[in-house]
């Protein structure tokens, strides 16, 4: 059984696997490669210039994979709870994990048929989100959201942050205390 999965490798989910993997958690991506932001251009993400959104994907999924994460590509069908976890279906297999990170921008068609509570969206062009908590909770044990699907705005630096605040949520959990990850300037 794996410590995390997650769902999507847009902003939120990449930036949200990247801090699981990094922290050393068995970490998988599953991502369908519809990422909305495939069809961007930034130039309003802090550190970066300007970057395609193609771009800043593969960046990201090369930190996760940096990391130990695995990411495959595939279309997620079912998320259920299982003894001790989660788990996640794709029409190529299945996987188990201890938690579970949504993280599938304006999608929310799996998240319903799991059984999370969902609410209208209030960001333009986003009609329905999943209800969470602060931290980043659903209403399902294990089960989280990040980034456009929970509600936060559809800019690529805001959904990065929360990916990453769920999953800084995430392995605090795991570990049964606050976990930061502070890396220093080498020498």
């Amino acid at each position: 059984m794996l410590d995390v999965i997650v769902i999507g490798a847009g902003p939120a989910g990449a930036s949200a696997a990247l801090i699981t993997a990094k922290a050393g958690k068995k970490t998988l991506v599953i991502d369908n490669d519809k990422s909305a932001t495939k069809r961007a251009w930034v130039e309003n993400h802090y550190g970066v210039l300007e970057i395609s959104g193609p771009d800043l994907i593969e960046i990201g999924k090369k930190q996760v994979t940096k990391f130990g994460g695995e990411i495959v590509q595939a279309a997620v069908t079912n998320i259920s709870k299982v003894d001790g976890g989660l788990k996640v279906e794709t029409e190529s297999g299945e996987h188990e994990a201890k938690h579970v990170i949504v993280a599938t921008g304006f999608l929310v068609d799996v998240a319903e048929k799991a059984g999370l509570t969902t609410k209208p969206g209030t960001e333009p062009r986003v009609k329905t989100i999943i209800d969470v908590t602060a931290q980043g909770k659903t209403n399902v044990e294990g089960i989280w959201a990040a980034g456009t699907v929970a509600g936060v705005s559809v800019h690529t630096i805001i959904t990065a942050g929360d990916g990453a605040k769920v999953a800084f949520n995430v392995v605090s959990e795991l570990n049964g205390e606050r976990y930061v990850d502070h890396d220093v300037l080498k020498a």
